[in-house]
């Protein structure tokens, strides 16, 4: 997809997309001030996709605003190519924003209109005469795999095929950024799993950067390159995608990865196991197909009781997650956990 020249801001920040500096947000709910952000710092790789994840309330929906304006925030800056969002003039905001689009979770489709006048409906407000808007327009749809759907109408479309039609509307006028507002959370697991291979092709195409808000985790794990965990109005923990499934750091985002890779025990067995340590092991790639359990038996002579072992596939590489009780001698036991630390991604000791 082609870009225009490069501005001296970009040269001066080249990988840098998009830039929050102590971004607070307060607003007022009767005699209540409610802070959504507070003094956030975010840094968006261009042509990367990054994901921001939280519970309901922790305010990813009202930071992705702040990104194309749809919100101002009370402190701080949003920087997109490098120019302040709020120092911006009506006119000059309203071409800026021509630089971002939305996809939302609703679709936000018109009724009305067939789908090839809804995709072509931001570049008809851009002056772009009808013709050569509706031609952008069925390229679009062409992308996304709905040409064959332009002339029906958004009633006549299941939910996924109208999430097509939002991001053919999307990338019509060829965004450096494109915003996912929770884009999969109305969709079933296929629909779901169609979408993020739909913007990865975006991504990987086009060179889009993709800022994604959701609370599903198995979202961040299958499209995002780097993830912050969010929690009232605060960034929490920050990372790589693998490096927070991995280990993550704070109870949030360990909530989270458990959803995709469980990690805790139901108190249940957790009382009814008792007296031997219980070791966490988390294992990545070739580490997962490793005789581990049976070289702690026949090496360390220690007795194993496996309690849970689970392993799923991240952007193609293997992360691996067991629980297990160690039995046997104290200095075994040691020399084991040294062992281990050898040869594993992480260990710790769970507590009963």
């Amino acid at each position: 997809m082609p870009r225009g020249a490069a501005s001296e801001v970009d040269a001066a920040a080249p990988d840098v997309a998009v830039r929050l500096e102590g971004v607070t947000r307060r607003f007022s709910q009767g005699k209540r001030e409610i802070t959504a952000l507070d003094a956030v710092d975010l840094s968006v790789r261009r042509g990367t996709i990054f994901g921001v994840i939280g519970h309901s309330g922790a305010g990813k929906s009202t930071l992705i605003r702040t990104v194309n304006a749809l919100e101002a925030p009370t402190a701080g800056a949003v920087l997109v190519d490098g120019v302040d969002m709020a120092s911006l003039g009506a006119a000059a905001l309203r071409a800026a924003r021509k630089k971002t689009a939305m996809v939302f979770q609703q679709f936000q489709l018109l009724e009305t209109v067939t789908v090839l006048d809804n995709v072509s409906l931001p570049l008809r407000l851009d002056g772009v005469s009808r013709s050569e808007a509706r031609r952008r327009a069925s390229e679009s749809l062409d992308f996304v795999g709905l040409a064959d759907r332009a002339g029906a109408y958004p009633n006549q479309l299941s939910g996924g095929q109208k999430q097509r039609v939002g991001i053919a509307r999307a990338i019509v006028r060829q965004p450096a950024v494109l915003l996912c507002d929770e884009a999969t959370s109305a969709l079933d697991p296929t629909t779901t799993r169609q979408i993020i291979d739909l913007l990865r092709r975006v991504n990987r195409e086009y060179g889009t950067t993709i800022l994604v808000v959701t609370h599903e985790m198995d979202v961040i794990r299958d499209l995002c390159d780097e993830v912050a965990v969010m929690a009232d109005g605060r960034i929490v923990e920050q990372g790589t995608v693998m490096d927070v499934f991995v280990n993550p750091a704070t109870p949030v985002a360990k909530s989270f990865v458990g959803t995709v890779i469980p990690n805790e025990l139901p108190p249940r067995v957790l009382r009814a196991v008792g007296g031997a340590p219980l070791w966490r092991l988390r294992f990545l790639d070739d580490e997962v197909t490793t005789p581990i359990v049976g070289d702690l038996i026949s090496d360390f002579g220690l007795r194993v009781n496996i309690l849970h072992a689970d392993m799923t596939d991240i952007q193609d590489r293997t992360v691996g997650h067991m629980i297990i009780q160690v039995d046997g001698d104290p200095a075994q036991r040691a020399a084991a956990r040294e062992h281990l630390a050898q040869r594993i991604v992480s260990l710790e000791e769970v507590t009963a």
